[in-house]
């Protein structure tokens, strides 16, 4: 997405009611992110939301973002923990895996997410996760968020299971009304 569409939409999505935004670009140069994450890091600001980057504990850390999403293979929590400070909020992507979530717990992680629990436009090639998971990661006492093909259609399904937050890109951002997208994602946890 470009820049500017980029801030723009995230925008709209805050406005929405977002309250964690995670910026994820693997193939913009080192100055766009530097310059897209500052940008980001002032809207979560003034609508009161969280920046979460995703697999850069450095750029996390430049822009002074509230935490850091790892996937397995992008550092440990613990590196990321003495980086970025106590009050970092730091999660981990445990695939399908309640082993990972627990070792992910014993580093010291803030949350985990488990997924994708439907086709996923972002991930395609992502093994499947069963919703019976989000169940039995109840034991953890961790916020759990839900990734992977999330839609206003399945998001109920994944919030009953036991998701305590949902990751959407796609039937977020590639929607007309990016704002009123948001607003009905959001209903489905006060409802």
């Amino acid at each position: 997405m470009p820049g500017d569409l980029l801030i723009s939409q995230s925008e709209a999505a805050l406005k929405g009611g977002c309250q964690w935004l995670q910026y994820r670009n693997k193939s913009a140069n080192q100055e766009q992110r530097l310059a897209d994450a500052k940008k980001l890091r002032q809207l979560c600001e003034y609508y009161n939301a969280k920046l979460i980057i995703n697999d850069d504990v450095v750029l996390a850390q430049r822009v002074s973002a509230h935490g850091v999403h790892l996937g397995q293979g992008d550092g440990s929590v613990c590196q990321a923990r003495e980086l970025l400070g106590e009050t970092a909020i730091i999660g981990v992507t445990c695939h399908d895996q309640l082993s990972l979530a627990k070792q992910a717990i014993a580093d010291g992680a803030s949350y985990v997410a488990f997924g994708r629990f439907f086709p996923s436009q972002t991930k395609p090639n992502a093994k499947a996760a069963p919703l019976t998971l989000l169940t039995q990661a109840q034991v953890l006492n961790i916020p759990i968020t839900a990734i992977g093909g999330i839609t206003l259609n399945n998001a109920a399904s994944v919030i009953d299971a036991g998701a305590s937050a949902i990751a959407v890109c796609h039937s977020l951002f590639a929607c007309d009304d990016v704002e009123a997208r948001a607003k009905d994602f959001c209903r489905l946890f006060s409802a």
